[in-house]
């Protein structure tokens, strides 16, 4: 059956005969791979589901954060299995629940046959597009030490367009970085917000944000207020690639 078949626009689709792929679950069109790890999971934050006007499905893989923050190889079938069993189930494009997944983008889109953005960095290359020449992009990171040249190439990116900004080693940041089950909200997000505009302030040539952590999202509209930029984060990504792998007809006036 052709994969691209099962759409219902509207009532009338209704009362007409289906035929489907076998498979437990359906009307998902995004699947994302995340890291079993406990602490508060806000909405906005990619592991939580209120935070999509769509479905998405989620595959658990377990492992240490810092494994995917170093891109240990050993990780690699893992990952694509859990990507190949998404696939299987129905998504019709994988996502990757850490900016760290960058390191297998490349391995991950070759084993499957749907469009895969294992990070956010993957916006990276657009965003530039959007500035001028002399502009940077601040990248708010969870493990800024882990960030370099060869880590960006695999998402199309450049060390040298960006910013980099390390939030792990914050206070408030620590019972996400960590694991730990109570979270000061309201501390993380004036900090962010006040790490932002320093950097900014600091770096007049930064343009635009992408907030690399997939438990970013939730601040970035105080990030904004704060700095009046541009703020890109899993949530755009997400949101534009089920855009393109669900479209929809459009209806109004004319």
């Amino acid at each position: 059956m052709d994969k691209w078949q099962g759409y219902l626009q509207n009532t009338d689709d209704l009362m007409k005969t289906v035929a489907v792929d076998g498979s437990y679950v359906g009307g998902h069109a995004i699947g994302i791979i995340a890291v079993d790890l406990v602490y508060p999971k806000l909405p906005g934050n990619v592991v939580n589901a209120t935070t999509f006007d769509f479905p998405v499905l989620y595959k658990k893989v377990s492992f240490e954060i810092e494994q995917l923050f170093a891109g240990d190889p050993a990780l690699e079938k893992m990952i694509i299995d859990a990507a190949k069993e998404l696939v299987a189930d129905g998504a019709r494009a994988i996502i990757g629940a850490c900016g760290y997944f960058a390191h297998f983008q490349k391995s991950v889109a070759a084993a499957v046959d749907v469009p895969v953005f294992m990070s956010s960095l993957c916006q990276l290359p657009l965003i530039k597009i959007g500035l001028k020449s002399d502009q940077k992009i601040l990248v708010m990171c969870a493990s800024g030490d882990s960030v370099n040249q060869e880590f960006f190439s695999k998402v199309g990116a450049k060390v040298e367009d960006c910013i980099i900004q390390d939030v792990g080693s914050m206070d408030s940041f620590a019972p996400i970085r960590w694991g730990k089950k109570i979270l000061d909200n309201k501390k993380l997000t004036e900090d962010l917000a006040a790490l932002a505009v320093k950097v900014c302030d600091e770096h007049p040539e930064v343009g635009s944000i992408l907030l690399e952590c997939s438990d970013l999202p939730p601040y970035a509209c105080e990030i904004q207020r704060a700095t009046g930029l541009p703020v890109y984060d899993f949530i755009s990504l997400i949101n534009w690639v089920e855009h393109a792998v669900v479209q929809k007809r459009y209806y109004g006036f004319f």
